[in-house]
């Protein structure tokens, strides 16, 4: 195959021929916090402390001012704009310290002290994901140090064409994160009105979960190990149907392409737990208490941590899941969680459940509110889903040189986000090197 011209072959692979490849190690230290122990937590308290658990999420651990404070001063800690970078659980996940009083849990969350004058943090964030791990096995259980620093990745020559992919990167990640903001809103929004529409429920009439199904199950482990777990496939084939997962469904919300598939001939074997009909899911284990309703658009089956409910009355379907979305219904599933290495919901104690009951109209009409909410969150979700997919073509083709920045904008906006996803596309921002 021709080199392109302007162009070398490493081992991170085609790159501009003024760029370098890099070790991670080349650009500082590895360094952690100190390490607290167990005792010097507490549920509460004044600094969070945040284990890779928790990592960019809510800590549920705190520390004293007073053991901060002295750590801080006499120990490692990141300077603002430092990329944490998580070495243990989800693999490379970083989070940009951002200054804020909180401390991090040692060897599960790390840092590199790095020259800014070399290399700005603000570049080195949309690094990470592209940096080319050496190791002798696969998968990568733990980002040791010696990992870490062995890191491969291609740098342009100047702080300027740096901080100008940076820019366009971290502008991407601005207009993805002002979805997720208006989608969380609209979430809200939905929890709301399902609670203000509760209010009326002392007329409306009841009946336990149990009576309102025909047939009420789950899978079993004996059928999952002997006959399911053999016959699953992670791409479909013809004849096969899609397994749904907890994560492949929430609300009126499915997904059917999942990452395992089912022979067909397999599924008819079991078929109080096949989808083949409308009927409603309650996720029992890992995830709890997702519901959803399957809208029978497609032959599916269920995976092992799914109940699924087949109704008396399909028209009850769609009230049902959402009284037990709300804060109540959500509470009643909770009530009696089973604690384990995870925690569990029985089946006999969701067949206990009461569940208010609309007439035909008010199920309508607040079938039709919370729709037209659900439809406007999809349309978000897509758009999301949009940009995640550019932000991936985006870092294939700045990171690695395919397209070179010469003046970047202050904003990205649709237009050229669209553009430089497409490998052959022309980009506002003036481009060579093509």
């Amino acid at each position: 195959m021709e080199l392109k011209e302007g162009y070398k072959n490493t081992e991170v692979g085609l790159i501009p021929e003024d760029w370098e490849v890099k070790y991670l190690g080349n650009l500082g230290d590895v360094r952690m916090c100190k390490r607290i122990f167990s005792y010097q937590t507490k549920d509460s308290g004044d600094i969070p402390f945040y284990k890779i658990g928790t990592f960019g999420k809510e800590p549920d651990a705190y520390i004293s001012k007073e053991i901060y404070c002295e750590f801080r001063k006499k120990y490692s800690f990141p300077r603002i704009g430092s990329v944490l970078i998580s070495a243990a659980g989800t693999i490379g996940k970083t989070i940009v310290y951002n200054g804020e009083d909180s401390y991090f849990q040692d060897s599960n969350i790390v840092w590199i002290e790095n020259n800014n004058q070399v290399i700005p943090n603000e570049y080195l964030k949309h690094v990470f994901p592209i940096v080319k791990f050496r190791t002798e096995g696969g998968t990568i259980q733990r980002l040791y140090n010696d990992i870490l620093k062995n890191g491969l990745f291609p740098l342009p020559p100047t702080l300027t064409e740096q901080k100008a992919i940076a820019q366009v990167l971290s502008d991407t990640d601005a207009l993805i994160q002002a979805i997720e903001k208006k989608i969380a809103k609209k979430k809200l929004l939905r929890k709301g009105v399902i609670q203000k529409l509760l209010e009326h429920k002392e007329i409306w009439e009841t009946q336990d979960f149990e009576s309102l199904c025909k047939t009420f199950t789950k899978q079993t482990g004996f059928d999952y190990s002997t006959h399911i777990k053999p016959s699953l496939l992670n791409i479909y084939q013809r004849g096969t149907i899609p397994f749904i997962q907890n994560k492949d469904f929430e609300g009126f919300w499915f997904n059917f392409e999942t990452d395992y598939y089912i022979p067909e001939k397999v599924a008819d074997k079991f078929p109080m737990i096949l989808l083949d009909e409308w009927c409603l899911l309650i996720s029992i284990s890992g995830k709890i208490g997702n519901v959803g309703v399957f809208p029978n658009a497609k032959k599916s089956f269920i995976g092992g941590a799914i109940a699924i409910a087949k109704f008396k009355n399909p028209r009850l379907l769609n009230w049902v899941m959402i009284y037990l979305q709300s804060e109540e219904g959500q509470a009643k599933l909770f009530n009696n969680v089973k604690a384990g290495s995870h925690q569990n919901l029985i089946l006999d104690d969701i067949r206990k459940i009461i569940v208010p009951i609309p007439g035909k109209e008010e199920q309508k009409l607040i079938a039709d509110i919370l729709s037209d909410i659900d439809r406007e969150m999809d349309q978000l979700e897509q758009k999301l889903a949009k940009y995640k997919l550019v932000k991936q073509g985006m870092m294939q083709q700045l990171l690695t040189g395919k397209i070179r920045l010469v003046k970047p904008n202050s904003k990205a906006n649709e237009e050229d986000l669209a553009m430089v996803a497409e490998p052959n596309a022309y980009y506002n921002y003036q481009a060579y090197g093509k």
